[in-house]
């Protein structure tokens, strides 16, 4: 293995737990833009061509599905808080 000379630089390690926290973070400030793009997607559908059932039935599970993926964000990130807490 080659030596480093004194200019050199280290590779940059990131524990674990810190980078898996910082990108839960990161996820969850982006949910909810991801969420106002699936509730916005309706918009882009042909007008007219698509029963309005369907749209509302598309919005509910929209819904949903930012509601299940808030819930599971939030617990996975107090999990994370909870052991970086049991580890200090």
């Amino acid at each position: 293995m080659a030596e480093r000379g004194p200019g050199a630089r280290r590779p940059v390690f990131l524990a674990r737990a810190s980078y898996r926290r910082r990108r839960l973070e990161d996820t969850a400030r982006l949910a909810p833009l991801a969420a106002a793009f699936l509730w916005a997607l309706p918009l882009l559908w042909p007008r007219g061509e698509t029963p309005l059932s369907t749209v509302l039935v598309y919005l509910f599970a929209a819904w949903g599905l930012s509601v299940l993926a808030s819930w599971a964000l939030a617990r996975a990130l107090r999990r994370s808080a909870r052991d970086a807490d049991g580890d200090a």
